[in-house]
Order: C-alpha cells, then structure tokens, then sequence
C-alpha cells in the first residue's frame, strides 16, 4: 500500500507529536470518506454511561466500527474532529488517553471544540473523523 497521508510537524509550531497528533496532514489524491459523528450510543440500545472516559471508548468502538464499515483503518484518518461538553484542562485529560487510543498510534490532525450541549442531555463527547480511504 503506498503511503497517502503524510504527517508534517514543523519545528516553527508546537510540538503536537508529543501530545498525540499532527499539526499538518497532506493528503494524497483518491477517494474521501466524512463519518458523521459518534456518540456513545450503543447498537444494543443499552444506557449511555455517566463517565467521560466510559463514553470516549464507546466514541471510540463505534468510529472504529465505521472505519471497518468502510475497509479503512485508523492510520487512514486525516482528521478527528471531538466535541465535548463542560472543555476544561482536566476532563481532556481524562479523556486524551482513549481518545489516542482510537487511532493505534497514527496521529491525525485533531480539533477539540467545547460545547454547550450534544444531541441528548447524558452525551458528553462526540467524535466526527474525515478519512483517505485506501487505494
């Protein structure tokens, strides 16, 4: 498989890589794929847990599962995107550990956006991912 995505981190912006992701992706061309976001909503209708990290490896199971959808891996992802309710320093860094977990080590671009409110009142994190998908 030839390498479709490469990974930039240049020395004149922070050192993202030690925080587990890339500052710049550069995408070969081919075909694209935009997963909508995922919450932690299960397929067996079982209740959303009340616990952040419980959430983010739901989040997690399921775009994973979308990327298998897909035949794409999670070293195909060019950017995640995670929204999260109540953004503060210490719930992200609850949350970062399962969140890099998703991605095996690859690094794709990353954007955190706080917000107000999800689609449901017990949603904390939601994760939306934009993915090269392999030749």
């Amino acid at each position: 498989m030839s390498k479709s995505i490469t990974r930039v981190n240049p020395a004149t912006l922070p050192n993202s890589r030690e925080m587990g992701y890339s500052q710049i992706s550069i995408v070969e061309p081919g075909r694209m794929a935009y997963i909508s976001g995922h919450v932690a909503w299960q397929a067996n209708g079982e209740p959303v847990p009340s616990d952040l990290t419980e959430q983010m490896k739901l989040v997690a199971k399921n775009a994973r599962s979308a990327l298998e959808a897909i035949g794409a891996k999670p070293e195909d992802v060019v950017l995640a995107r995670v929204y999260m309710v109540d953004l503060t320093p210490e719930r992200l860094e609850q949350l970062m550990p399962e969140f890099l977990a998703t991605f095996d080590g690859a690094q794709p671009c990353v954007t955190g956006v706080g917000v107000a409110a999800l689609a449901a009142p017990d949603l904390q994190v939601e994760m939306e991912l934009v993915v090269r998908l392999p030749n």
